[in-house]
C-alpha cells in the first residue's frame, strides 16, 4: 500500500506531499489541473522512463519518494531481505532527475539500477491508463493479460530464457558450419603464415644485435686503424706513456724537498697504469677485427629476412613469436572444429527438446486458463452494463516460419502461442476480435473487467486507473465505480476521474488544482471532506457554476454512498 507520496520540482509541481489512504482513493480537478502530472510521478518512482524535460524549469534536479507498507506476503518483502533491505515491512523508492539526461534510483536509501527498481514495481502496484485501454486493441498485449491471469508469468520468463539461449546457440552452430566449410582453405593461408615465421625463426632481441653488428662490419678497417694509431699515441717511442713515466722520475728526484710532490707522482703512475690497460685493449681491438664481406653479406641477408617478417607480425619479435604461437593454436582448433560443430549441434538439440516441451506445457495450462478468463471478463462485462457481451480468449499457434520451429510451430520468447480476445456486445453475435469491433467506452469498460479479474490473482496493493472510465457516463458510471470499490475492498486503488458518480464512492478525495504564479503554473493537490467535497462533486456535475440542483445531487449521491 502506497502511504505517502513527495514530490519535488517535476514538471508542474514544485512541492508536493501526498498521504493515501486504505481502500478507494480518488483524484479529481479540472481538465489541465495536472492530473496526469500525479500519475506520472507515480509512473517514474515505479522504474518509469525519466527524462530532463520533467525536471521543473529553474530548478538543478527533480525528485520524487515514495513510501510504501508491505505486506508480510508481498513478493517484494523476499526481494529486499535477499538484498538485506528489509525495513520492518517498509519501503522508500526514491528516483533523482538530473539535467544530464541520467537520473538515480534508491531502494531504502541503498543506490539501485532502474531495472531492478521496475522488476520490484510489478509486484507493488499496476497502473491503467486511457492509453492501456487503448492498446487493448494490440493483440501483442493480450497474452501477458492471460499469462498473469493464469500466473504463468514465470513459465514464460524460463523459455524466453531459453530462446535467447538457443539464438546463441544457433549462431555459434553456423559460424562453426561455415568455419568447417573454408576450413581447407583457411589452414592453407595459416600454414603459409607460419612457415613463413618459422623459415626465418626470430629470436628475441634479434635485430638490435645484428644492426650493431652490421655497424661494425661495416667501419672494420676504419675501426683497426683508429684502434692501432691510439694504442701508438699511449705507447709508442715518445708516446704519451713515456712522456708521463719522465715525469713520475723527476718528481722522484725533488721528494725529499716536497713531500707533497710524491704524491702527486703516485697519482699519475695510477692513470699511467690505466693507460697502459686502454693500449692493450686497444691494440686487441685493431688485430682481432678485420673487414670480413661475407659475414657482412650474411648480416644483411639476414637482416633483409627478419626486418620484412616484422613488418607483417611485428613489431617486435616477440609480436611475431606470439603470432606463431596463435596461427598453431588456431590450426588446432581447426582440426577440432568437427568435433565442435557436433558437440554444439547436440547441445542445440537437447535445449530445442526441453524448450519445446516446456512450450507446449506452457500453451496447455493457456488453453485451459483462457475459458476460465474469458468466463471472468465475461461476468465483469455484465456487473459493468455489457449483459449480453461475451469474451472468448483465443489461443493459437503462432503463424509462419520462423528461425526455431518446434513440431510445425513458431518458437517465440512467448512460448508457441499467439493469444488474441474475441468479443460479442450482444447476444447471437459470433465474437469478433476486440480491436474491429469495441467503442472507446467499451475498451475502458473491458480493461477495467480484466483488472477486475486480474486483481482477484495479482500481487499488486495498489491499482491506479487513470481516466479509464472515458467515454461513458450516467449508469454505466456508477457501474464502473462500483466495480473500483469493490477491488478497493482487497486492494488499494487511486483514481482519476471527471465522473462523479465515481468520485462519490471513494473513501479519500483529493481535488487536484492549477494556479499561476506570475508566468509559472504550479499544481497542487488538496483533500476534501465534508462540505467541500459535496461542493467539487457538484462542480463535476454542473461545471464551474455551481448550481443548488447541482449541490442537491451531491449530497444524494453522497448519502447513497454511505447507505
Amino acid at each position: 500500500m502506497l502511504l505517502e507520496l513527495r514530490v519535488r520540482n517535476f514538471l508542474l509541481i514544485d512541492s508536493l506531499d501526498l498521504s493515501l489512504g486504505p481502500g478507494f482513493n480518488v483524484m479529481t480537478g479540472e481538465t489541465g489541473a495536472g492530473k496526469s502530472v500525479i500519475v506520472g510521478a507515480l509512473q517514474l518512482v515505479l522504474g518509469g522512463r525519466a527524462g530532463p524535460h520533467q525536471i521543473r524549469p529553474g530548478a538543478e534536479s527533480a525528485e520524487i519518494e515514495a513510501l510504501f507498507e508491505l505486506e508480510p506476503t508481498d513478493p517484494g518483502l523476499e526481494t529486499l531481505r535477499a538484498g538485506g533491505l528489509d525495513n520492518d515491512h517498509e519501503l522508500v523508492v526514491r528516483r533523482v532527475l538530473l539535467p544530464s539526461s541520467r537520473s538515480r534510483a534508491y531502494l531504502n536509501g541503498r543506490l539501485c539500477a532502474v531495472a531492478e527498481l521496475s522488476q520490484l514495481a510489478a509486484d507493488l502496484a499496476d497502473i491503467a491508463s486511457q492509453h492501456e485501454s487503448v492498446s487493448l486493441t494490440n493483440v501483442a498485449s493480450h497474452l501477458g493479460y492471460l499469462d498473469a491471469f493464469g500466473g504463468l508469468d514465470g513459465e514464460r520468463e524460463q523459455i524466453a530464457r531459453r530462446v535467447t539461449e538457443l539464438t546463441a546457440l544457433r549462431a555459434e552452430v553456423a559460424r562453426l558450419q561455415t568455419l568447417a566449410q573454408q576450413r581447407a582453405e583457411r589452414q592453407e593461408f595459416l600454414l603459409f603464415q607460419l612457415n613463413a615465421i618459422q623459415e626465418v625463426d626470430p629470436r628475441p632481441h634479434e635485430r638490435e644485435q645484428l644492426q650493431n653488428e652490421r655497424s661494425r662490419l661495416r667501419g672494420a678497417t676504419r675501426l683497426a686503424e683508429i684502434a692501432w694509431n691510439s694504442a701508438e699515441l699511449l705507447t709508442g717511442d715518445q708516446g704519451v706513456c713515456d712522456r708521463l713515466r719522465g715525469i713520475v722520475g723527476d718528481l722522484a728526484t725533488v721528494a725529499d724537498i716536497d713531500a707533497s710532490l710524491a704524491e702527486y707522482g703516485s697519482d699519475i703512475q695510477i692513470a699511467l697504469d690505466r693507460l697502459g690497460e686502454c693500449a692493450r685493449g686497444l691494440k686487441k681491438i685493431a688485430e682481432t677485427t678485420h673487414a670480413d664481406p661475407a659475414r657482412l653479406d650474411e648480416v644483411e641477408h639476414r637482416l633483409y629476412r627478419l626486418e620484412g617478417l616484422l613488418r607483417r607480425h611485428g613489431p617486435t619479435e616477440s609480436d611475431a613469436m606470439a603470432a606463431m604461437e596463435r596461427l598453431r593454436a588456431e590450426l588446432v582448433s581447426l582440426e577440432e572444429v568437427e568435433e565442435s560443430l557436433r558437440a554444439v549441434e547436440k547441445r542445440f538439440d537437447q535445449e530445442l527438446s526441453q524448450a519445446e516441451q516446456a512450450a507446449f506445457s506452457l500453451s496447455r495450462k493457456r488453453t485451459e486458463t483462457a475459458s476460465r478468463l474469458a468466463l471472468g471478463i465475461s461476468e465483469q462485462l455484465a456487473s459493468l452494463g455489457m449483459g449480453g457481451a461475451q469474451v472468448r480468449v483465443e489461443v493459437a499457434r503462432h503463424a509462419g516460419e520462423g528461425d526455431l520451429m518446434v513440431k510445425g510451430a513458431r518458437l517465440t520468447a512467448e512460448g508457441v502461442d499467439r493469444v488474441e480476445f474475441l468479443i460479442a456486445p450482444n447476444k447471437g453475435i459470433e465474437p469478433r476480435p476486440l480491436r474491429k469491433i469495441a467503442s472507446g467506452g467499451e475498451l475502458s469498460r473491458a480493461l477495467l473487467a480484466i483488472k477486475r479479474v486480474l486483481a482477484s490473482q495479482g500481487p499488486a496493493g495498489l491499482y491506479i486507473f487513470d481516466e479509464v472510465d472515458a467515454g461513458v457516463g450516467g449508469a454505466v458510471a456508477e457501474r464502473i465505480g462500483q466495480a473500483l470499490a469493490d477491488i478497493a475492498k482487497h486492494h488499494q486503488v487511486l483514481c482519476i476521474t471527471h465522473l462523479a458518480p465515481i468520485a462519490a464512492l471513494a473513501d479519500y478525495h483529493f481535488v487536484v488544482r492549477k494556479s499561476q504564479d506570475g508566468h509559472v503554473a504550479r499544481t497542487q493537490v488538496v483533500p476534501v471532506t465534508g462540505e467541500d467535497r459535496v461542493r467539487e462533486i457538484a462542480r463535476m456535475l454542473s461545471g464551474k457554476n455551481v448550481t443548488k440542483a447541482s449541490m442537491q445531487a451531491a449530497t444524494e449521491m453522497m448519502q447513497q454512498r454511505q447507505r
